[in-house]
């Protein structure tokens, strides 16, 4: 192969600016012999045996993953492990029971309220649960393919179940009945001028959810006699569906900036992308929530109000209750035009950041110190990671 089939290139004479825009062929050629200067090869001929080469090593060098890259993906397998573990108990209450998700009976009355934000609901669960179930399976045999330990929880399953109808009486890794659940992603997501990542702060939609400990599942069968609690632990439950997507939607893409390789990064990008596709959802379902005011916990005494989303403090263009795509906002800087993206995704501190959220979220109360020094090693150690 000649040289001059490969790259085109171009005299010092055509390399002056003749007037004849970003496309001429001059252009193209000196556009094209600056970036093999970059790599050190401008001058030289590149065979096709030595580019072949190149791809191979490239290609080896795909498969090859760091130390880094096995803390990244030891703690996304443990935050998946722990949302297929809630995820189940959702579906085995709420959403559909076959082969694919097995486990449970199913409760029609707390599904029933759940289908009061969208009739498809049980259907959504059900998907949803089945991809978090394959995610903690991918990534774990992944580990193991290279050589790395996989991660089991198994052990810290002691959390008690619900003893309503329809739920397995299993330990659990997480606890879905004393939820303090952050809602200010739909303010977040509205805004078109605050990012976290720029230091802003944002109002709670739901502010009562996010004190308090609230249930998300019916305790017992009791929990079903009250229209109106019931239909509060519903709402409750879709507005921490997309609570719990929102934070997977961050994690994956701020953990993709410290991956070396480039398979690792592969898959972290396409799962962190199907965790978008469950946020999205979930976000547009929880703007279906019943109004609801001042309904209290027969049991604990907190009580909860869902007010109209559509109507002051909020409502108007920009918190109407079926946007569900992100409103551009600032991103890296101020200076720079807004841009419609996935907030947060500062990379520092990413997964002690999540590790953090979950347990604000209530999810692990009642779990051991051993519990909790165990995840925290595994967010240090992926906080750690540098990309090489």
């Amino acid at each position: 192969m000649r040289k001059e089939d490969f790259v085109p290139t171009a005299s010092p004479e055509t390399t002056q600016s003749s007037g004849e825009g970003a496309d001429s062929p001059s252009s193209n050629g000196v556009r094209r012999r600056s970036f093999l200067k970059g790599l050190g090869v401008a001058g030289a001929a590149l065979s096709a045996g030595s580019l072949l080469a190149t791809a191979a090593e490239a290609s080896q060098r795909s498969g090859i993953i760091t130390v880094g890259d096995v803390t990244i993906l030891r703690f996304l397998a443990a935050a998946e492990i722990l949302e297929t573990d809630l995820w189940q108990q959702y579906n085995e209450l709420g959403g559909i029971q076959d082969s694919e998700v097995p486990g449970g009976s199913g409760s029609p009355a707390y599904t029933a309220a759940i289908a009061f934000l969208d009739a498809d609901m049980a259907q959504y669960i059900h998907d949803n649960t089945e991809d978090e179930m394959t995610h903690e399976v991918f990534i774990n045999a992944y580990l193991v393919s290279k050589g790395a330990e996989p991660v089991n929880l198994d052990k810290f399953r002691t959390l008690p179940s619900s003893q309503a109808t329809g739920a397995q009486q299993i330990g659990r890794l997480t606890n879905l009945m004393q939820l303090t659940v952050d809602t200010s992603w739909w303010t977040r997501y509205r805004s078109r001028n605050g990012n976290p990542d720029l230091g802003d702060t944002f109002a709670q939609a739901i502010p009562t959810l996010a004190v308090g400990q609230h249930t998300a599942i019916p305790r017992t069968d009791e929990d079903l006699e009250s229209t109106n609690f019931l239909q509060a632990i519903g709402n409750t439950a879709g507005f921490h569906f997309a609570t719990i997507e929102q934070g997977g939607s961050s994690l994956y893409p701020k953990l993709a900036q410290r991956v070396t390789s480039l398979e690792v990064l592969r898959i972290v990008l396409s799962i962190g992308g199907t965790e978008i596709m469950h946020f999205q959802t979930w976000s547009d379902k929880a703007g279906n929530a019943k109004v609801l005011h001042d309904v209290v916990d027969p049991v604990t005494g907190v009580h909860v109000t869902f007010p109209n989303l559509n109507a002051p403090p909020f409502g108007g263009e920009d918190f109407q209750t079926n946007l569900i795509m992100p409103e551009p906002t600032a991103f890296l800087s101020r200076k720079l035009p807004a841009c419609s993206i996935i907030r947060p995704t500062q990379t520092n501190g990413a997964a002690m950041g999540a590790l953090n959220a979950l347990t604000a979220d209530g999810l692990f109360i009642g779990q051991s110190k051993e519990f909790f020094s165990f995840m925290r090693t595994l967010a240090i150690e992926a906080d750690l990671a540098v990309r090489e």
